[in-house]
């Protein structure tokens, strides 16, 4: 008898301790409550079928649920369950089209300043032509300077032809005036280069700005059938 009581305490003790460590899991469960009115889950499984749930659908787990309340009213959605590599890719496409929202922005803004800067051709013309004009004027007297070492050149070889036989017996003077000036013809020489290529750059900056302007005038602009429309 003693026994026999002995194994029903510890088989009472046993089912207490399974119920304690089961009550955890139990809580973890229980379905998504609101002011302690349970929620009811819904959605369409990969098989088309629509179910619904007092928790979480496990063959819903890859998709979005809905959580209705008891009214039939949404409640929250709950975004599909992903792995680690789908989130990756996930947060990688939504940062792309962040970064494709920002251009897009961007673009925009330069747009309007370029439509608030040259509101007409003749005012993109006319500014066109003032930048080259001063772009040739400071290109103009790196040429008249040329001319100028290039006269100086020629005086200094006319002196030196009294040395040709022998170029080392001309003076220190004479030979240090020949290298000042060679080395000055070469300076204005690459200055002219670059002031032809910031005039090509300035010119192609310009030829794409027109282009872009073209489009935008146009679409500010009514289009010809509806403005003939509202004549009529």
């Amino acid at each position: 008898m003693f026994l026999l009581t002995s194994f029903a305490s510890r088989l009472w003790l046993t089912g207490l301790l399974v119920a304690s460590l089961s009550a955890p899991t139990m809580t973890q469960a229980q379905p998504a409550q609101s002011n302690g009115t349970p929620g009811i889950y819904t959605c369409v499984d990969a098989r088309g079928r629509k179910l619904t749930s007092d928790r979480p659908i496990v063959d819903c787990i890859d998709r979005e649920q809905k959580v209705l309340n008891p009214s039939g009213t949404v409640r929250a959605k709950v975004g599909p369950s992903l792995t680690a590599k789908e989130r990756d890719a996930l947060e990688a496409k939504q940062k792309a089209e962040l970064e494709e929202q920002a251009r897009r922005n961007e673009e925009k803004r330069r747009d309007r300043a370029l439509l608030t800067r040259y509101p007409s051709k003749q005012v993109h013309d006319k500014e066109r032509a003032l930048a080259m004009a001063q772009i040739a004027v400071v290109r103009q007297a790196a040429a008249h300077r040329v001319e100028e070492l290039l006269r100086q050149r020629a005086a200094i070889n006319d002196e030196m032809e009294f040395y040709k036989k022998d170029p080392s017996k001309a003076p220190p003077s004479v030979r240090r005036q020949v290298d000042e000036v060679t080395q000055s013809l070469a300076i204005q020489e690459r200055f002219i280069a670059d002031q032809d290529a910031e005039l090509k750059r300035v010119n192609d900056r310009f030829d794409e700005e027109l282009a872009r302007l073209k489009q935008l005038w146009a679409q500010r602009s009514p289009a010809p059938t509806a403005a003939a429309s509202k004549a009529r």
